[in-house]
């Protein structure tokens, strides 16, 4: 059983193990820059333009996967076949291309931060001058997506008039969540309402009642806030009923493309996937068909020409010839060892986890990371490697994180949406805990409202009744 040892001490192999887990740790696009750099600056690294399969290195055809690897054992729905595969229709133009014939999707994990994705949005339409305001003003918002510093501080720190920010900042609260960059809650639903107002129809009095209202409004004082306001209790009803439904006052908070809370579907933001699950012929209750992409378009190898030339070489050059020789074969040796440990820890995964894959995230089997690393006796470092950054295209072509796998919440969150979407009335967080307990998931209510927070659901005096 492959087993990396930690308690040696000796050069070469710590030197191995360094670089295993460095490779270890990258994603298919970052192992492919690496593979780029590692050719153009060793000639004793080469390509050999052929397809050969990374497992059992047999010659394969112009496309497809490998005949052999890719072939199930003995029938056995629970037993994966997991191979690691050269997907050239991910990387069409080969390790070779350049940048320029990439695609302008690039094949890695669209992980952008919430200051980095408003600003994508926005970057066109700022002034040269005005880029350096948004930028400091997306750096200095909160996990809500509220900012932590007055404009008028950034206006004097600029040395511009505070209009000028004010017209930044009504931008970036333009964007995408809309209401994002607001200073406070209040803000943030008087900004969505301005936009949505343009595009749909408000209540009446929606935005007298969020700009005076909003302490009864969140206690749930309807008739007291008719009363302060002297209108009528039905129009107070209306208003209250679209601002639960359309708007968020932690704009941070939501999925980033609903104004509202996220839905049960939480849609992902990842481009490309790092690992591919299907069916055996598409068929559910058939083994699942797992691919390690290895962005390889041909086959990496120690140049023999050249390690025959390291014979008669130049004695000044020796020295130098051979250091290019032992990385090129370390290089070599710590991409077979990684792709080893990818697919071992892949395909216990994906044993562990076949209902989670096959039926949603209420199926998910709680693990740790440590208990992985015991099972594979590899050290638990090493799992978080592997995992960081990855990410899975399951069977119904959903790209998930393969972090997933390891969030021991997430099987608690998607029961807790579930009762949220089918609750009669607002339901509290000590009811809540109580109906999720009965379920079969012991959670304290403190962490039933974290995870109410963390999927972006308002508390239940702000939540909407289900009709």
């Amino acid at each position: 059983m492959f087993h990396i040892p930690f308690h040696t001490t000796r050069p070469a192999t710590t030197a191995h193990l360094a670089q295993t887990m460095t490779m270890l740790s990258l994603t298919a696009e970052e192992l492919k820059q690496q593979i780029e750099s590692e050719l153009a600056s060793n000639p004793a690294l080469e390509l050999i333009h052929e397809r050969r399969c990374p497992t059992c290195h047999r010659l394969l055809p112009k496309q497809g996967v490998c005949p052999i690897c890719s072939q199930p054992a003995p029938f056995n729905a629970n037993e994966p076949v997991v191979f690691v595969s050269p997907r050239d229709d991910f990387y069409p133009s080969g390790v070779t291309a350049s940048s320029d014939d990439l695609p302008t999707d690039n094949f890695s994990v669209a992980t952008d931060d919430l200051p980095t994705y408003v600003l994508r949005q926005i970057a066109s339409e700022l002034d040269v001058s005005n880029r350096k305001i948004a930028a400091f003003l997306l750096t200095h918002l909160d996990e809500d997506g509220l900012l932590t510093i007055p404009l008028i501080e950034i206006a004097r720190y600029y040395h511009v008039p505070l209009s000028e920010v004010e017209k930044v900042q009504r931008m970036i609260q333009k964007a995408d969540p809309l209401g994002v960059g607001s200073c406070s809650p209040r803000e943030a639903l008087l900004a969505q309402l301005e936009i949505l107002a343009d595009i749909q129809a408000i209540p009446p009095f929606a935005k007298e009642i969020v700009d005076s209202g909003m302490d009864l409004l969140s206690r749930h004082q309807l008739p007291e806030l008719a009363r302060r306001m002297k209108i009528s209790l039905r129009n107070v009803q209306l208003a209250h009923q679209f601002i639960s439904e359309n708007l968020n006052p932690f704009p941070g908070r939501a999925n980033w493309g609903d104004v509202r809370q996220p839905t049960g579907s939480r849609l992902e933001v990842f481009h490309r996937p790092d690992v591919i699950v299907s069916y055996l012929e598409g068929n559910a209750e058939k083994p699942f068909i797992v691919e390690i992409i290895l962005p390889l378009n041909g086959t990496l190898r120690v140049n023999p020409a050249f390690k025959q030339a390291l014979h008669e070489a130049p004695a000044e050059n020796k020295e130098n010839w051979r250091s290019d020789l032992e990385r090129a074969s370390l290089f070599v040796k710590c991409l077979q060892q990684r792709n080893h440990t990818m697919q071992r820890l892949i395909h216990r995964l994906v044993v562990l986890q076949r209902e989670f894959i096959i039926k949603g995230e209420e199926f998910l089997k709680p693990v740790t990371r440590v208990q992985f690393s015991k099972e594979l006796e590899v050290h638990e470092s090493t799992i978080s490697r592997a995992v960081a950054n990855k990410t899975v295209q399951l069977p119904n072509k959903r790209i998930i994180p393969l972090a997933s796998f390891f969030d021991r919440s997430l099987n608690v969150r998607t029961a807790l949406c579930n009762l949220i979407s089918q609750e009669k009335k607002p339901l509290s967080d000590s009811e809540l805990m109580e109906m999720l307990e009965k379920q079969g998931y012991k959670v304290a209510r403190r962490t039933v409202a974290k995870y109410r927070a963390m999927e972006g659901i308002l508390p239940a005096h702000l939540r909407q009744v289900n009709s």
